[in-house]
């Protein structure tokens, strides 16, 4: 295998003392113990930077219209017609007020009382006629009738007095502040008021994190046509502590990594979030924070986030050389949604981020992949354009997720003209299908992608390999330039304790990656694929989860841990 030149350095025997004091004056005087690395060896031992998962639930089960919204009887603003003989000759009907149906809706809808002699109750008809014609497109507070008036060559006014909110009353909140929930329901009630479209509103509030139970009623404003909106509203617990244990990490900084992860929803009462979490394994430490604030009804947020790793390479035979590496990332984000219905959504965003790492042994900067500088310092500052879209309903949820990534030399990021540097530009595309077959039994496809233009410092390869990628390999098995993954599962329920809503299922998966490098250097393999079966305990707050992969295409190397056999598990409790 020819090695890929962002990890060559670790692909070698390390240099003798007079060789690696050219390179960096500042190792050690002591000489270094002559370890050979495995040529596959990969060069991350700093974590990745953090990104959000696709959602995997299905929609849950809303609440019954009638629950959320009861229909009030609609509007018939009282007739004024004057004096009107029993019959008269109408021609037409002009109708006036109307903003939501053209000439041709209306006249179509008056069509079977115009060109003859109609009676006063036939009148009254055409005149419900637009009503109806508004209540059957959910306009229930609109309606028609006709002013005083005398006719003229056949022709008859009706008018339309096309329904409005008067004010939206929300009571029950605790710390939300009331304007999150009337400032969304006032987008869905924009005039003429549309109970579709406010059931909608409605029903997004409902899926909101932040609230239990919502429910809305109509009642009659202080003017013809007018509405008021009651909203009563059941806050959702907006904080809670997750509790988390796996053997997700690579070995080489101790796969066992222990989490524990406190979330506020609602820190201030306008609906932001603050989450704070630390991460530990036998050799790392890790501490992950993000404020997300919303900026607009349509739920546009601003997110900041910030992280600090310190990672020690514990891996025998490598602990002897005292490998550590401080990391650090920031990033803020803007993501807006375009398209948001109850079963839809679609968003655009955009994130500067930084990132910064350094390869330390024995306390001083040495470089141990060509991506870093003399000191053993990468820096990335990167501009990523993203775009999300999910759509789900109770049987399905499908989500894709497309990231440009386009690398910068700014704020003193790594520049070479030989290896890999801060620029870049790269894509990474993913995407999840999740189906219920049955209850319980589910059907999961994933699959991701990346391609770049020239070669990746190892902060932003591909990786594969391990419990989130493919199954029966160490974490990080390769990482690569361009990848691909594809992933498909099965969940089949085989054990149900209704007494606890808990649920055992077994889950047969089978994983493929493949990966290629810019420029086109060999990998060996490059191709990874494992299968395996699982077992997945869910009730309550609490999962747990156990893997075994079978690797089927050989990979040198140790088999020191689970992971690196083939076996991974993860469990999840959150207390409160």
């Amino acid at each position: 295998m020819t090695p890929s030149p962002n990890s060559v350095p670790l692909a070698v025997p390390l240099p003798e003392q007079d060789i690696a004091q050219q390179v960096n004056p500042l190792v050690p005087s002591a000489p270094l113990p002559e370890i050979d690395l495995p040529a596959n060896q990969p060069t991350r031992i700093t974590p990745p930077r953090p990104t959000p998962p696709l959602p995997e639930q299905p929609l849950p089960q809303l609440p019954a219209p009638e629950d959320l919204l009861p229909t009030p009887a609609p509007v018939q603003p009282e007739d004024l017609p004057g004096d009107v003989p029993a019959t008269v000759f109408v021609e037409r009907f002009n109708v006036v007020g109307s903003t939501v149906f053209t000439e041709a809706e209306l006249a179509e809808a008056t069509a079977p009382f115009s060109g003859r002699e109609i009676s006063f109750a036939e009148l009254l008809q055409a005149r419900s006629a637009v009503t109806q014609l508004y209540v059957d497109q959910g306009y229930i507070t609109s309606g028609a009738f006709i002013p005083p008036q005398t006719v003229e060559d056949g022709v008859v006014t009706i008018q339309v007095l096309e329904g409005s909110l008067e004010e939206i009353n929300v009571t029950g909140t605790r710390r939300l502040n009331p304007g999150y929930v009337r400032s969304r329901l006032a987008l869905a009630a924009s005039t003429p008021l549309n109970q579709n479209r406010l059931l909608e509103g409605l029903q997004l509030l409902q899926l909101d994190p932040l609230i239990q139970t919502i429910s809305a009623d109509l009642q009659a404003g202080t003017r013809p046509g007018t509405s008021v909106l009651q909203v009563e509203v059941q806050e959702a617990d907006s904080f809670n502590v997750q509790l988390s244990a796996d053997n997700g990490r690579s070995p080489s900084v101790g796969s066992f990594r222990r989490q524990i992860q406190f979330d506020q929803g609602n820190l201030t009462g306008l609906g932001d979030a603050l989450s704070v979490g630390y991460t530990n394994t036998d050799g790392s430490n890790e501490v992950n924070a993000s404020y997300t604030l919303p900026l607009n009804p349509r739920n546009g947020t601003l997110r900041l986030a910030a992280g600090r790793a310190n990672s020690e390479v514990i891996e025998e035979p490598f602990d002897q050389l005292n490998i550590d590496a401080p990391s650090q990332y920031y990033e803020i984000t803007l993501r807006q949604p375009l398209i948001q219905t109850p079963t839809e959504e679609f968003a655009l965003g955009f994130t500067a981020s930084r990132q910064e790492s350094q390869t330390q042994i024995d306390g001083e900067g040495f470089p141990l992949s060509l991506d870093a500088d003399e000191e053993g310092r990468t820096k990335v500052s990167a501009l990523r354009f993203f775009q999300e879209w999910t759509e789900r309903s109770s049987q399905h949820v499908f989500a894709v997720r497309s990231q440009f990534s386009l690398g910068v030399d700014w704020l003193g990021a790594t520049v070479s003209d030989e290896t890999a540097d801060s620029r870049f530009l790269a894509w990474r595309g993913q995407g999840q299908w999740v189906r219920l077959l049955a209850p319980d039994l589910l059907l999961l496809v994933r699959t991701d992608v990346q391609f770049s233009d020239s070669p990746l410092v190892s902060l932003e390869q591909f990786s594969i390999g391990g419990a989130q990628s493919v199954r029966g390999y160490r974490q990080d098995a390769i990482l690569t330039n361009n990848g691909a993954l594809f992933s498909t599962e099965v969940r089949v329920p085989v054990l149900r304790v209704p007494e606890i809503q808990g649920v055992l299922q077994i889950v047969p998966f089978i994983d493929v990656g493949t990966a290629w490098n810019n420029p086109d250097v060999e990998l060996d393999p490059s191709t990874l694929i494992g299968a395996g079966v699982g077992l997945l305990w869910q009730h309550n707050d609490f999962s747990a989860r156990l893997d075994w992969g079978i690797p089927l295409v050989d990979v040198e190397g140790e088999k020191r841990t689970w992971q690196e056999n083939g076996i991974y598990f993860s469990i999840i409790y959150t207390p409160f």
